[in-house]
């Protein structure tokens, strides 16, 4: 998105940071199996584990960052801009335009936990066997750098959605915007604040009023969580890759379990064939 960002229908430019280089893992349709959709799963488990709570740096849940509604005049805005600017060691300025409005960077880390699908390579019209490729779109999936983070320029007229999709286009994944969520992060008196974003709220506008430290405000995009996870939210290729992981997952937890009473009872019967009757 250039300066001219105002209008809605303008594209946003961008910039990339990486915190690390591979994902945890990456699967193609070349692989012998036939699904259209193919998942490769680093994890232990498609669920995540229960993790101990840290008392001493509790979350807090939709907490707002104080300031973040108010409405700023056009005065109010130059003022908060020019001060914004001088507070920053980088060229990451905000700009103010004519019609009151305001443009500039955020940044946005990710924290997914699960793969994300992107479409597969076209390889000159043809598949691997020298066949015409058919009309069916083939997808690949793989999970994100953890620490990966991504700069966006944007206008404070750019909602929380638009973001989303932005993020999306930028890495060209195919999933439902739907399936994924902006929050506002924050750390105040040793302690975390996290609050998800509504669609139509500015994060331009946000990240003025908190000024440009990241432990104000930082963005963050995560999945859509709304306590139970909405399987009707998946397209059919999708459920049947879960239902793949989860089946190999049972089996490889079967086995562990298995191996684990195999040994403790040929231990018990060394123990039983070494021991004196009493």
């Amino acid at each position: 998105m250039t300066n001219a960002v105002s209008s809605s229908d303008k594209t946003p430019s961008f910039e990339m940071t990486w915190g690390s280089s591979t994902s945890s893992g990456y699967c193609s349709d070349s692989d012998s199996d036939s699904e259209f959709e193919q998942y490769f799963t680093a994890r232990t488990s498609f669920f995540p584990k229960t993790r101990k709570v840290n008392v001493s740096a509790s979350v807090k849940q939709d907490e707002q960052i104080e300031g973040g509604k108010q409405e700023l005049t056009a005065a109010d805005i130059q003022q908060k801009v020019k001060e914004y600017n001088a507070q920053i060691n980088s060229n990451l300025f905000m700009n103010t335009n004519k019609d009151a409005s305001f443009t500039g960077f955020i940044k946005v880390q990710f924290k997914l936990a699960r793969p994300v699908s992107v479409p597969t390579p076209k390889k000159g019209g043809q598949d691997a066997g020298g066949r015409r490729a058919t009309g069916v779109k083939r997808r690949t999936s793989f999970y994100l750098p953890k620490d990966a983070s991504k700069h966006l320029h944007i206008s404070s007229r750019t909602s929380a959605r638009e973001v989303i999709e932005a993020l999306l286009k930028k890495f060209t994944v195919v999933d439902n915007p739907g399936k994924f969520a902006l929050f506002e992060r924050s750390e105040r008196h040793e302690q975390v604040y996290v609050r998800k974003l509504s669609d139509d709220e500015r994060p331009l506008r946000l990240r003025l009023q908190a000024g440009p430290n990241e432990k104000v405000l930082s963005f963050v995009l995560k999945e859509n969580e709304t306590g139970e996870v909405n399987w009707h939210a998946f397209s059919m290729p999708e459920l049947k890759n879960f239902l793949r992981i989860l089946q190999r997952e049972e089996e490889e937890h079967v086995k562990q379990i298995v191996q684990r009473y195999a040994l403790a009872r040929t231990k018990m019967q060394e123990a039983l064939a070494g021991s004196t009757p009493g």
